[in-house]
């Protein structure tokens, strides 16, 4: 499986970014998509989740309310929406994929894009 992050910019306080991750080779309806985030000097961070098949999401507390992840199944895409954006969302955003039995534990995913970075000025 290959991941292909984008979306990635300088986007000023309060304003909206959306990332894509398009997913291509053995993909699988199994898999959960996940965004997550590295900001300097920080560990990687869980973002957000979506099931590929069915659809259920899950946010991490950070983002919960402002962020929205999305999936288009005819393009194997999917998106993350931030709206209300915070200097403390600057990080780099990687997506990953896998059939991890936590979803928010990143070593249990094994494919993940190269990443895109955000930056939030304030």
């Amino acid at each position: 499986v290959q991941l292909q992050a984008s979306g990635g910019g300088l986007v000023q306080a309060g304003g909206s970014l959306r990332l894509s991750c398009a997913a291509s080779g053995r993909t699988s309806s199994r898999y959960v998509i996940s965004w997550f985030r590295q900001a300097p000097g920080k560990e990687r961070e869980f973002v957000a989740a979506i099931m590929w098949s069915g659809g259920s999401t899950y946010y991490g507390d950070s983002v919960k309310g402002r962020f929205t992840i999305s999936r288009d199944n005819a393009k194997n895409t999917v998106s993350l929406q931030m709206n209300s954006l915070k200097s403390e969302d600057t990080a780099v955003y990687y997506c990953a994929a896998d059939q991890p039995q936590t979803v928010i534990v990143e070593s249990l995913y094994k494919y993940w894009g190269q990443g895109t970075k955000v930056t939030v000025s304030s």
